[in-house]
């Protein structure tokens, strides 16, 4: 196995082809290749032992805190009625966080850390911002909506921005459909009802 990741990972060399044009050979020695069938098993092998030691390291400081990973986007949640104690555990698990990636050679990217809270109160919400700044991180301050794969969530998960942007989306799609052609010329009526099952469809059903 490790022979195979030598040769695999040291040495390689990649061209890029558009017809018949060919760029020079190119040094790919750094990382694996980028949409690689092996990209995503690799991940999961590397990221499974860190994944565990985090959730034990959490567990034994008694600290209540979820874990999600998507490929390298990371989620953690915290569930408490006070914003302040969520804020502490969030806060200890980041810490946690940073330090455990630094000794399995990975960094996390501060400038893409963001803050969200859900909340069931009727009234005035307000949260307070988590300073990160002691432990090398930034200062995050909550947002009104959050995107996440795709989804688009609010405090009170009514969803109502999710089907406005999607919404919109699919508006403005239609409406540049319409360039392609019309009843006389362009496109037929078979090829603008590909066009929507292929281009409008995707972005209703599933937020492509």
């Amino acid at each position: 196995m490790v022979s195979f990741f030598t040769d695999y990972l040291i040495g390689r060399k990649t061209n890029y082809t558009w017809n018949d044009i060919s760029s020079p050979t190119f040094e790919v020695n750094i990382s694996v290749g980028q949409g690689s069938a092996l990209s995503p098993i690799l991940l999961a092998l590397y990221l499974s032992p860190f994944l565990y030691t985090l959730e034990k390291c959490l567990k034994n400081l008694n600290i209540p805190i979820s874990i999600i990973s998507f490929v390298d986007d990371g989620l953690i949640s915290s569930q408490n009625k006070s914003i302040d104690i969520s804020n502490s555990h969030l806060f200890c698990s980041y810490n946690i966080l940073t330090k455990l990636l630094d000794k399995f050679g990975l960094i996390i990217k501060h400038s893409k850390t963001e803050i969200f809270h859900f909340n069931r109160s009727h009234g005035f919400f307000n949260p307070p911002s988590l300073d990160l700044s002691t432990i090398g991180g930034p200062t995050l301050h909550p947002k009104d909506s959050w995107k996440y794969l795709g989804f688009i969530f609010n405090r009170k998960l009514t969803f109502h921005q999710h089907i406005n942007y999607y919404l919109n989306k699919v508006i403005l799609t239609v409406k540049c459909m319409k360039l392609l052609g019309n009843s006389s010329q362009g496109i037929t009526p078979n090829q603008k009802h590909l066009l929507y099952r292929c281009c409008v469809l995707p972005i209703t059903l599933y937020g492509y």
